[in-house]
């Protein structure tokens, strides 16, 4: 019976013996027991005859040490790629340091040769009111090639601004392409350093610009500061063709050369008569010692971009000059000191014949009235499209109302009615 039970559960069932058959052979039984498991010798495992296991290899790894122990940790191996960066990171920054120190020191200079005449004609130079005597004030720096300087306080003059632009010596790649730029393309001329001021006249005005000036009895004192709107200039003949193109108040102006001007310099006026006025031997002096140098001298009453308000036709007057840097100042200060006392002489001699400014004012007359026309035009437009509009909705608001039917015959004679124009309209041309 337990033979029985352990048969049941997976007991194990004993050896059976040899069968001898019938050819006198012995066969063992087809499912014959496993033999009983007996625990393996640990002889072959012993300790001297086991091969010795072979160590960890230790090439390569760091030994561990404390944290805040880089360099037993590091090599320069493992800073190849910031070792080949740091150079050319080194190298622009030392570019850009000595390039900005340069336009900074050139900046200095030129407000150090020329404060001296700004400080002489105004009553404020730069844009600082307290501790304005500093030089340092003078001038105040916008980018790394654009240096601003402001000056005011002056009889006829409501203020100038003036504007240095220098090299890009900072940023040698950006300084490359405007360079092959201007090569390759007429409109973007080559980068140079020059000088760029504007002086804004009264004009008349004082009250207006500056309330505090010319008020009780001072007022009586203050002269006429008005003079006859035109435009004027003498200009290099380099630069002729793209401040023609670029600006609207020279596009008014006729071209022609004057003989007692160098041959590299034309006059730009309105009026031979303007020319024989401004054109004075000092001025010719000044832009003959100013040689190269000198690119153009405006005086101008319009703007400079095309007007398409009437607010835009109001004059505003004003000189411009605009000069490249030069390797010694003494060449272009005078033309410099002429311009800031040129507002002087137009209000003193600016003021010509009826029949010099007739046709000077009958072009403004002629500009007003093509932006009066456009405006007109604008106005009727938008009229109309108002009044498309209104009709619209009170049509659909009238349709919302009526029947099917109703709207069916409503839009049949509406139907009927554009095709009879349509018709009438093809008769006309016919």
């Amino acid at each position: 019976m337990a033979d029985f039970v352990k048969g049941l559960f997976g007991g194990q069932k004993p050896a059976q013996a040899p069968v001898a058959g019938d050819d006198g052979m012995f066969y063992f039984a087809d499912y014959a027991g496993a033999p009983d498991p007996e625990p393996a010798s640990l002889s072959s495992f012993a300790t001297g005859t086991a091969p010795s296991a072979a160590p960890t290899s230790t090439v390569g790894q760091v030994p561990y040490t404390k944290w805040y122990r880089v360099w037993e940790r590091t090599s320069l191996n493992d800073f190849k790629m910031e070792l080949y960066i740091l150079p050319f990171i080194i190298l622009v920054v030392a570019v850009h340091l000595w390039g900005t120190r340069k336009n900074r020191s050139k900046a200095k200079q030129w407000i150090k040769a020329h404060g001296p005449v700004l400080q002489q004609e105004f009553a404020q130079v730069g844009f600082a009111r307290k501790d304005a005597e500093n030089p340092a004030n003078w001038i105040r720096e916008k980018k790394a090639d654009e240096f601003q300087s402001y000056a005011t306080g002056r009889q006829n003059i409501a203020f100038v601004d003036i504007k240095l632009t220098l090299l890009k010596r900072y940023n040698p790649l950006m300084r490359l392409g405007e360079v092959l730029m201007g090569l390759f393309i007429e409109s973007l001329p080559a980068p140079d350093e020059r000088l760029e001021a504007t002086s804004y006249a009264f004009d008349g005005k004082e009250a207006q610009v500056a309330p505090g000036f010319g008020k009780g009895e001072e007022k009586k004192s203050v002269p006429n500061s008005n003079y006859d709107g035109f435009v004027w200039a003498v200009v290099h003949k380099d630069l002729m063709k793209r401040l023609r193109e670029d600006r609207y108040d020279l596009s008014l102006t006729t071209t022609k050369d004057h003989a007692k001007l160098p041959v590299w310099v034309t006059v730009m006026s309105e009026n031979a008569e303007i020319t024989e006025k401004l054109l004075t031997p000092e001025l010719i002096k000044a832009i003959h010692d100013a040689g190269d140098a000198f690119e153009a001298l405006v005086v101008s009453d319009q703007p400079m971009d095309q007007p398409k308000k009437l607010d835009d036709t109001v004059p505003h007057k004003r000189i411009s000059l605009s000069m490249k840097f030069a390797s010694s100042y003494d060449s272009t200060l005078p033309l410099f000191s002429y311009f800031i006392r040129m507002p002087d002489q137009l209000v003193t001699t600016a003021r010509f014949r009826a029949e010099a400014m007739r046709r000077i004012k009958q072009t403004r007359e002629e500009q007003i009235a093509k932006i009066r026309k456009l405006d007109d035009d604008e106005k009727a437009e938008e009229r109309k499209l108002m009044g498309d509009k209104a009709k619209k909705e009170k049509r659909d608001a009238m349709l919302s109302r009526m029947s099917a039917d109703e709207q069916r015959k409503y839009l049949d004679k509406e139907r009927d009615r554009e095709t009879k124009k349509r018709e009438k309209r093809k008769t006309v041309k016919a």
